[in-house]
């Protein structure tokens, strides 16, 4: 397994899932993702950082035993307990009967939760060291609500090495290497947008307090639970997650998301996107919220600045796939948003009310007036359409 070494310290021991189809139940995974675990091993002690899906339990084992054979290792450090990390911890116990669980208090009471293993536990608290000999110290770093509240990071002083449990994570299995400087990352950037939106859209106050605590910190190697482990390109990781979680889109094109039953809102928002082409904006990104996926529309809105929203009037509301996308929005506060709101109804308008009070609720900026209409648009309400998504344009392109 050379391809697991990261350092003389490091190795990986994590496992590729291409075959769960939806993260968490909800998010597709067309690319597959990882559950990447890690092997410390210092001069006196050895410890594993995090675990893996049950599922992939004995895999796990093999891997451990082909890098130190019969030693057993000393401790399990669990920065994140959600079970695509700590569903082999019973296992791992049942391999290594005297391993100690190192958690923080919380952690511990979600093993015991969890799995029902109370015994042979390490608390720790914000700041507390372990070391594995001279050669090998670690520090914990307490970082509630990325994204589970028990979360942490664990930090090898030595190496300047950052194990950061769920932050900076992507969707993605590995193909091959570890380390991002042994493959072409460009595929996993765009799933690091969709991860970040779709898992921990929710919680940028914490991830931005996260970030404050590792300003004065210097890390060579960043190793997280999910995608590669990031060398050359960390500073460009941390830019992206630095950036999500204030809610700044990462560039000035344009989410389109629309429903529509019968056509006539369709021809709104295909009208909406071709003005937007013709006055110059380059990234477009049109979904048809029956069809998309949640993951894919949130990962758009996240990227981009502009927004146009279409949806008919359903049932005395809002078109119901429209407004699972809204409430998504509105339930991860996205803000810093220049908006276009088009609703259209039979005979009572009441889709650009029920999609004006979501933006409303999160600052979201309107970049035109609302345009509301009746059945089918005519050529006027066409030409308006028009004006204002050329407004939003400019309005992006200043």
């Amino acid at each position: 397994m050379k391809v697991s070494r990261i350092s003389d310290h490091i190795h990986y021991i994590g496992v590729n899932d291409r075959t769960t189809s939806r993260f968490e139940a909800m998010w597709p995974l067309p690319y597959g993702v990882s559950y990447n675990s890690y092997l410390i091993t210092g001069a006196d002690k050895t410890a594993i950082v995090d675990g893996v899906e049950a599922c992939y339990a004995l895999r796990q084992i093999e891997h451990i035993r082909d890098i130190i054979g019969d030693r057993k290792p000393d401790y399990l450090i669990i920065n994140h307990m959600e079970p695509d990390h700590s569903g082999a911890i019973k296992m791992l116990r049942d391999a290594y009967p005297d391993i100690v669980i190192v958690g923080n208090a919380q952690t511990l009471a979600m093993v015991n939760g969890f799995y029902g293993v109370a015994d042979k536990t390490l608390a720790v608290k914000d700041g507390d060291t372990l070391s594995l000999g001279a050669d090998v110290n670690l520090r914990f770093t307490l970082t509630p609500m990325v994204h589970w509240p028990e979360t942490m990071m664990t930090y090898f002083v030595e190496e300047e090495t950052l194990f950061s449990g769920d932050a900076f994570g992507c969707f993605g299995a590995l193909a091959g290497a570890v380390v991002d400087s042994d493959m072409d990352t460009s595929r996993y950037f765009p799933e690091m947008v969709r991860y970040y939106s779709s898992i921990v859209g929710k919680y940028g106050l914490f991830v931005q307090k996260a970030l404050r605590k590792f300003d004065n910190v210097a890390v060579r190697t960043l190793c997280t639970t999910h995608g590669p482990v990031w060398r050359d390109r960390i500073s460009e990781v941390v830019g992206i997650y630095d950036r999500l979680s204030l809610y700044e889109p990462l560039d000035n094109g344009v989410t389109v998301i629309y429903g529509s039953m019968y056509g006539n809102t369709e021809l709104m928002a295909e009208t909406a996107a071709e003005a937007l082409a013709e006055a110059g904006i380059r990234e477009i990104d049109v979904h048809n919220a029956s069809v998309s996926d949640l993951s894919f529309m949130l990962s758009d809105i996240f990227r981009h600045r502009g927004l146009v929203i279409a949806a008919p009037t359903y049932s005395d509301t809002l078109f119901p796939p429209v407004r699972n996308v809204m409430e998504a929005i509105a339930t991860r506060g996205v803000k810093n948003r220049d908006v276009l709101l088009i609703g259209s109804c039979t005979w009572g308008q009441k889709a650009v009310g029920a999609m004006n009070s979501y933006i409303e609720s999160i600052g979201a900026v309107s970049a035109a007036e609302p345009i509301a209409f009746k059945q089918a648009a005519t050529a006027v309400q066409l030409q308006q359409c028009r004006d204002a998504a050329g407004a939003l344009a400019a309005k992006l392109l200043q």
